[in-house]
Parts: structure tokens; C-alpha cells; sequence
């Protein structure tokens, strides 16, 4: 069996199998591990079965660090080289359909059922270390830019905003505030960009929700990007501001809060400057 390094052909093969059966278990439907690898084994270098299956597991952590989905029973597997991360590059270069796809696959059972969101803590304060992936996992993200893609994806911007637009309603309903969820306002959608926050709702006892929503398909540390003036507005409204942090969504939506002062969570890291003439 060989045992050298996979090359760039055999990672590309391998990438594009795995993309494959990540389709099929987004969708729900139904495939079989052993026939995939079973028909990817003959066009590889004499590679092992096993050698196979944690491919597949390196190829779940990329996509981790990248802030994508990745197949469950494929438990991400690290320490992976950077040709690996190379190949997944290439794919999703050669397939932007993927990255543009619509989010929210699975069709929804009912209405109250989908306007619920799981919410947690955040990961600062959900009391657990990091894991010690996280430097990997960013490294790549930076590499590749993950919060800048996911920020100008606007299908899942919208889509995550129009759920929690549809969380904000199901949460003041099904507290009584009838008269709170009737004035809900989808900002960026009704005004444009520009206020600094995408949606106003309430809190129950009718204090302003000035909420901003950020999305991603992948984990919850993925980063992500936010804007000067989404600063100054969390800056100047504390008390009322916050933002609304939303992952896993292609799957089952979940989701944290993070209240001002942000860098209390999260590094700040300025990312463009303007430039004026002297």
C-alpha cells in the first residue's frame, strides 16, 4: 500500500468524492459511504481503505477552518497539509455555486417550529477551553478569508436575517407582547443598509432590540466581519445593541448573543484603511 504524500490529483479526487456525498447529506438523501470509497480506491495510488476514511476526517476539518459544513459521521481529523486545504480551494473555486447556494435545505415541519432558534452561550463563556484546533481553524480562515466571503454572500445574509426576523415574532408571541411582535421592523431589508443593525425588535418588557446578524453555514468560532459604523452604533447604544450570531444554519440554525464592549468576546482586527490625498 503506498504511504507517501497524497498528490495533488489524488487530493482533487478525493475532494471532489467527499463534495459529493456532503450534497447528498444536506439534501436528506440517502447514499453509502462504502460504495463511494469503494469507487474512488481504484483511481488512487494503492492507498488503504483506512487511509481513506481519514482523508475523509482531514477533509471535515478543512472545511471546519473554512466555516463550511461537513459530513457528521466524517469527525473532522487535524494536523492535515496545507495541500489538502489547497485541493478544497480548487473545488469550491471551480463550483461557486456551492458557496452561493441557498441555505436551509431541509424544508421546514411547520411554521412555530421554524421560527425557533436554538440559542446558547457564547463560546467566551460557555466554560470549556478552546479547542486546541482553534489556531489551525483560524489560520486557515484568515488564509482564505472566510468572514469577508460570508459577508459578501448576500443569499445567506438575507436568509439569516429572515430568520431571525421570524424568531424575534415567535419569541414576543409566545410571551403575550402581540403588540410588541406587530412592530418588529426588517431595517436593512425596509431602509437599506446603513443603521448599523439589520433588525428593531423589543425586549418583553418593550425595551428596544437593536439586533445585527451575522451568519455562517459553519462552527461557531467561524469569524466574521463587521463594519465601522456597526461599531460606533453598538458603541453609542449599548444598552440596547446587540449581535446576533448564527451558525450551522444550512442544518439546524443555533445561534449566541454578544452584547458591547465586543473586543470583551472578540479580537478586532482592522482589516482595510482609507486613504486621502495629502
Amino acid at each position: 500500500m503506498a504511504s507517501g504524500p497524497w498528490t495533488d490529483e489524488e487530493n482533487d479526487l478525493i475532494v471532489a468524492d467527499y463534495f459529493a456525498m456532503l450534497a447528498d447529506d444536506i439534501a436528506g438523501r440517502r447514499y453509502s459511504k462504502a460504495e463511494h470509497r469503494r469507487a474512488l480506491l481504484p483511481l488512487l495510488n494503492d492507498r488503504s481503505e483506512g487511509s481513506v476514511e481519514f482523508k475523509h476526517q482531514n477533509i471535515s476539518a478543512v472545511l471546519k477552518g473554512l466555516g463550511e459544513d461537513w459530513i457528521p459521521g466524517y469527525k473532522p481529523a487535524f494536523n492535515f497539509q496545507m495541500t489538502l486545504v489547497d485541493a478544497v480551494a480548487r473545488w469550491l473555486d471551480l463550483h461557486p455555486d456551492w458557496l452561493g447556494r441557498l441555505p436551509g435545505m431541509r424544508p421546514a415541519t411547520g411554521m412555530r417550529e421554524a421560527a425557533q432558534i436554538w440559542i446558547g452561550p457564547p463560546p467566551t463563556l460557555s466554560n470549556q477551553p478552546p479547542p486546541q484546533e482553534l489556531d489551525q481553524m483560524l489560520h486557515i480562515a484568515r488564509k482564505f478569508d472566510v468572514a469577508v466571503r460570508d459577508e459578501r454572500n448576500r443569499a445567506l445574509g438575507r436568509a439569516g436575517e429572515e430568520r431571525v426576523l421570524a424568531h424575534e415574532h415567535a419569541t414576543l408571541k409566545a410571551a403575550g407582547r402581540d403588540d410588541l411582535a406587530r412592530k418588529v421592523r426588517w431595517v436593512s431589508e425596509e431602509d437599506g443598509d446603513g443603521a448599523g443593525y439589520d433588525i428593531a425588535s423589543y425586549a418583553l418588557d418593550g425595551r428596544p432590540r437593536l439586533i445585527e446578524v451575522k451568519t455562517t453555514n459553519g462552527w461557531e468560532r467561524t469569524p466574521f466581519h463587521i463594519t465601522r459604523n456597526e461599531l460606533a452604533v453598538a458603541a453609542e447604544r449599548q444598552a440596547e445593541w446587540c449581535l446576533f450570531r448564527m451558525w450551522n444554519f444550512s442544518r439546524e440554525p443555533r445561534a449566541f448573543e454578544l452584547y458591547p464592549p465586543l473586543d470583551a468576546h472578540v479580537s478586532l482586527t482592522p482589516t482595510s484603511f482609507q486613504a486621502s490625498f495629502h
